[in-house]
């Protein structure tokens, strides 16, 4: 996304998002690349950094001399100038994480209950804040984020099924998160939630279209294209689990049979008994076939795997891109490989969860956390 300010007067706030995207992407930057790169007057962006830097938000040094003249002073994200907490409802259970500005893990917790209801799971995200409060001095909570397994609102895919969140249909989940933690609240797809975190704080930073590929309970996924998720009219694009994969297969949850995730996801794997090299071994032409589905609908630069299961199974997988199919992808211009591992897989989805809650508040695209009391409400 191209970052550009506006000097109409009620874009104040918008413009102060803008100016901190623009360090957080480039730092460490000076005001005079600043304004350059936003549009913005050298004296506009002077005023701005200096707010946020009375916020806390951003840290000024400068370099060392170098020759003649005063070096400029750069500016950088403050990591610890607010935080979020991210949550991963899964069906075993409940992952939550406390993540810095820079989409640092300070602290995370598993709360395995397979089959959580959403009182039992509230119950527990209550204790949350306080917990954090407690434990960490002068944290500044921006937000919660919460990723769930898709699709969205799909009755007869969505809550029916081992992969799925049975219990949690007609429950108002933003607003019972915002009531138990008193913070802003944001909800996404377990899959678009972990594509948002590798953009933010991965390997996302290094491409502009890549498809994030979502090994999780159930397989799912996330094209990332110019930088931004692509959600779907619903925001359930990217659902290649329920893609068939088998003709007159397994029967799924779904009502149909031979879905993809059926025999490729967490849920199959722990069903099949076998050990890590066996189970990759016996799925790997059916990961091959969805490895060139992807490419061919979405010609990306990279596939992206990561998600919810053990790391090391995540690289068995991974490393078939030695020995892909041919596809469109099979370039021999290519300058990254077709297959990457996750920049973590084991928080993929909880950073991505938090990433929800900081871009929600301080992106230029989205909250007002800047705004003064009498800007509230100007369509940023």
């Amino acid at each position: 996304m191209a970052l550009r300010g506006t000097n109409q007067e009620s874009g104040r706030p918008f413009n102060r998002r803008i100016v901190l995207e623009t360090i957080r992407q480039n730092g460490p930057v000076t005001r005079g690349q600043i304004a350059e790169g936003v549009g913005l007057t050298v004296q506009t962006v002077s005023t701005i950094v200096r707010e946020l830097e009375e916020l806390g938000y951003i840290l000024a040094s400068k370099e060392k001399p170098r020759g003649r003249g005063i070096p400029p002073t750069t500016l950088t994200l403050n990591p610890d100038g607010g935080h979020a907490i991210g949550i991963s409802l899964t069906p075993l259970g409940l992952h939550t994480a406390l993540v810095n500005l820079e989409g640092d893990v300070l602290e995370s917790d598993w709360h395995s209950a397979p089959g959580l209801t959403p009182d039992a799971a509230f119950a527990h995200i209550r204790t949350l804040v306080p917990k954090l409060e407690a434990s960490h001095r002068n944290i500044r909570l921006l937000g919660a984020g919460m990723a769930l397994p898709g699709p969205v609102g799909i009755e007869s895919m969505s809550f029916v099924g081992p992969t799925t969140m049975s219990g949690w249909n007609h429950v108002d989940i933003q607003r019972r998160l915002a009531e138990e933690t008193g913070l802003p609240a944001f909800l996404e797809t377990d899959m678009a939630a972990a594509a948002l975190g590798e953009q933010l704080y991965g390997h996302g930073a290094d491409f502009s279209d890549y498809y994030y590929l979502y090994f999780g309970v159930g397989l799912g996924g996330s094209l990332v294209h110019d930088g931004t998720v692509v959600r779907g009219a619903r925001g359930n694009a990217g659902e290649i689990g329920h893609i068939p994969a088998v003709p007159g297969g397994e029967p799924c949850p779904c009502g149909n049979r031979g879905c993809l995730e059926r025999y490729l996801s967490l849920d199959a794997f722990y069903r099949s008994g076998l050990s890590e090299a066996d189970w990759v071994a016996g799925v790997m032409p059916l990961f091959h076939g969805a490895i060139r589905t992807i490419e061919n609908l979405f010609d990306p630069e990279t596939i992206v795997l990561g998600g919810l299961a053990p790391e090391g199974l995540i690289a068995r997988l991974a490393a078939a891109g030695a020995s892909l199919p041919n596809s469109v992808a099979a370039r021999p211009d290519r300058e990254s490989p077709r297959i990457i591992m996750a920049s973590d897989c084991r928080h993929s989805v909880l950073r991505g969860a938090a990433a929800l809650a900081v871009s929600g508040v301080l992106s230029p695209r989205y909250g007002q956390m800047f705004a003064a009391p009498d800007e509230k409400g100007i369509d940023a």
